[in-house]
């Protein structure tokens, strides 16, 4: 899939855990995994701006896109 998500990347610079995170955000830990892994098919606009919220960055921090 050519869209890459950095959610990983981004927790690991500001040493947050998955479990720290879905406190803060209010998601699950399944759906967040869901969300790091990849595997999601998509993603709400809140709850983008509640994880760059929480993580204090921009959308382009978390997702990336990457052609085939």
């Amino acid at each position: 899939m050519p869209i890459i998500v950095n959610l990983d990347v981004m927790m690991a610079r500001r040493k947050m855990s998955l479990n720290e995170l879905s406190d803060k955000v209010g998601l699950t830990l399944s759906n967040l995994s869901i969300l790091k892994t990849g595997k999601a098919k998509a993603v709400r606009f809140s709850t983008l701006e509640a994880i760059c919220k929480v993580l204090d960055c921009q959308p382009a921090d978390i997702l990336e896109y990457k052609p085939e």
